[in-house]
């Protein structure tokens, strides 16, 4: 059954009803077969980009939704519980979009924002590298100024959407330790870009997750994003946000694996009862609907602190950590509900286990999240 949420306006209601009815007209039919077969889902974001769905905490003067991130979040778990891996997909595209948005040029934001924020494009992230993943400042991947620019080589991993996105933030080396890392704007189709083939992953397995090859690319100085040396402090000020897409995506398998385990037990029948009216089993759904509003909370929470312009990097942290690890323990017990069908194909569990997975790695492991609210605990 639909969530029922406390949203600010009519406005998001409105928004939430369409992103329901996109949901389960364009997504949901079609998801298993793309998922089962591991093909991409050709034409779903334009789709999502003509209802207007993915640029949606962006201000409207440059293309965006300018939606709060309170109603942002929840339309990412809407898409999130028809299909994790293209609700993924939406939340790197925002994360993509925001390095530009906070700290492009006047210059650049009119001549890059409205075609990356109209919905007819979708960005992708490269940051992570194969020795650098949670150490971003342990970045290989090396721009050497030249006239009119840099030529970078190296190479990037973990990109999601990787060889099919139209532009790619990416973090490269432009000087010693910390402080030389830079961002940069890249296009597809820039002449020595390349990508690897896409990973065999445990989940999420209709988008590509693909490394990228940097061989002596040009990337003019105007593709350059922030002044130079800037680069982790605009990566890890996106990253603040984009933990909270995850968080929103984690709390949307989990309200899936629930919604799919509550109708089972109310069909399912052992000992002469539903297996719903059995308090062992009814306590477990119990606590993984506490898990799912618990989770929710604390999303909700961190994305109002930062629509008032408070600090959020601790609640983001906190929201990640708590709703990946609801999605990782709801999705398991939904498998258990399920008993042995649970572990086949047949039903929808054992996927949403298998994508919930994910969810506790990237943005950040959720060690690094303990080491981020441990931090902040230190420093009060």
């Amino acid at each position: 059954m639909p969530v029922d949420r406390l949203l600010p306006t009519a406005e998001a209601r409105d928004l939430i009803a369409l992103t329901r009815d996109v949901a389960d007209k364009i997504l949901d039919p079609i998801v298993d077969e793309h998922e089962r077969r591991e093909t991409y889902p050709d034409g779903v974001f334009a789709t999502l980009g003509e209802a207007g769905l993915l640029s949606l905490p962006y201000a409207e003067e440059w293309g965006g939704g300018g939606q709060p991130y309170e109603v942002y979040l929840q339309v990412l778990e809407e898409l999130a519980s028809r299909w994790a891996a293209v609700a993924v997909a939406v939340s790197v595209h925002g994360l993509a979009c925001y390095p530009m948005m906070a700290f492009g040029t006047d210059q650049q934001k009119a001549d890059k924002l409205p075609d990356m924020l109209g919905g007819g494009q979708i960005g992708a992230y490269s940051l992570s590298e194969a020795q650098a993943g949670s150490d971003a400042a342990a970045l290989g991947c090396k721009a050497t100024a030249t006239d009119g620019g840099y030529t970078v080589n190296g190479s990037k991993a973990w990109i999601t959407h990787g060889g099919v996105a139209d532009f790619y933030n990416l973090f490269a080396r432009t000087g010693e330790g910390s402080k030389g890392i830079s961002c940069f704007l890249v296009p597809k189709g820039t002449e020595g870009l390349s990508f690897g083939k896409p990973e065999e992953k445990m989940g999420l397995h209709a988008i590509p997750t693909t490394s990228a090859h940097y061989d002596d690319v040009h990337v003019p100085t105007e593709w350059r994003i922030g002044a130079e040396g800037q680069g982790l402090q605009i990566a890890f000020s996106a990253l603040d946000a984009g933990r909270l897409g995850i968080a929103a995506v984690a709390v949307g398998i989990a309200q899936a694996a629930l919604d799919d385990a509550v109708k089972y037990a109310q069909e399912r029948t052992a000992f002469g009862k539903k297996i719903i009216d059995h308090q062992g089993l009814g306590f477990v759904l119990a606590d993984m609907a506490a898990a799912v509003d618990s989770a929710r909370a604390t999303y909700l929470d961190a994305a109002r602190r930062r629509d008032a312009g408070l600090p959020y990097s601790r609640n983001a942290s906190v929201a990640k950590l708590i709703a990946t690890d609801a999605a990782m323990k709801v999705t398991t017990d939904a498998v258990q509900v399920f008993g042995g069908y649970g572990y086949t194909r047949d039903f929808r569990v054992e996927r949403y286990m298998r994508d919930a997975k994910i969810t506790q790695i990237f943005e950040g492991t959720n060690q690094i999240q303990r080491l981020v609210i441990a931090r902040s605990l230190a420093t009060n």
